[in-house]
C-alpha cells in the first residue's frame, strides 16, 4: 500500500500514513491535533457548487437588484450600478471596496474552483495549482458577500417609510451564492487535490 507523509501543524510530528478511501480523518498521535480530515466525493460536490455558484452570480449580476417606487417614478438598480453612483457620489474607497468584496472576489473565487476542478473532475492535475490554491485563499479571504447583504438590509429598513421597494431577482440569487460558496468552502479538499500531482522520479 502506497503512503504518504504529514506534518502535524500543531507539533511538526511527521507522520507515515497510507493512502486508503476518502472520508478519513487522523490525529497526531503526539499533540492529539487534527492531521487531515477528508471529503468524501469532494471534487465532485464541490465542482456542482461551484458551477450552481456561476449561474447564481451571473444572476447576480445581469439582473435588477432592487427596485424603488417614489411618487410613482421607479428606480431599478444593480450591483455595479450601485458601486458607480457611490463613485459618483464621491465615495471613491467604499465604492472600490463593496466592488472587491462583493463582485471581484466571489468571482475570481468561482473562476479558481472551476479552473481546478474541472481538469480534477477528469482526473488531471490543474496547471499551477500551487499558485491557483494559494490565489483562491487570499480572495477567500476578500470574499464578504454577507456583510454587504445586511447593509443592503440595513438600508431597506431605513428607507421603507420614503419608498415602496421590490427586491429583485438578483438579491435572492446574491443570498443563495453565498450559501453555495459556503459550501463549496466546506467540501472542498485541498489536501486531495495533490495527489493529481504527478511525482518527479
Amino acid at each position: 500500500m502506497s503512503e504518504e507523509f504529514v506534518a502535524c501543524h500543531d507539533c511538526d510530528l511527521v507522520h507515515r500514513i497510507p493512502v486508503g478511501q476518502e472520508g478519513r480523518s487522523g490525529r497526531c498521535i503526539r499533540c492529539g491535533g487534527v492531521l487531515f480530515n477528508e471529503k468524501r466525493n469532494s471534487v465532485e460536490r464541490t465542482l456542482a457548487l461551484a458551477v450552481a455558484g456561476a449561474v447564481l452570480f451571473v444572476v447576480a449580476n445581469v439582473f435588477p437588484f432592487l427596485s424603488f417606487d417614489m411618487q410613482g417614478r421607479v428606480t431599478e438598480t444593480t450591483l455595479l450600478s450601485g458601486v458607480r453612483e457611490l463613485w459618483n457620489q464621491d465615495m471613491g474607497s467604499i465604492s472600490f471596496l463593496v466592488l472587491i468584496t462583493a463582485v471581484v472576489a466571489p468571482g475570481m473565487q468561482l473562476l479558481l474552483l472551476l479552473y481546478i476542478l474541472v481538469p480534477a473532475h477528469l482526473g488531471r492535475a490543474p496547471h499551477q495549482l500551487s499558485l491557483c490554491l494559494r490565489l483562491l485563499r487570499r480572495f477567500e479571504a476578500w470574499s464578504m458577500m454577507e456583510v454587504f447583504l445586511i447593509g443592503i438590509f440595513v438600508a431597506l429598513v431605513k428607507l421603507g417609510d420614503l419608498a415602496d421597494i421590490v427586491p429583485g431577482p438578483a438579491i435572492f440569487s446574491f443570498a443563495i451564492l453565498i450559501l453555495v460558496l459556503a459550501g463549496a468552502a466546506a467540501t472542498f479538499d485541498r489536501r486531495g487535490l495533490w495527489r493529481l500531482v504527478p511525482v518527479s522520479a
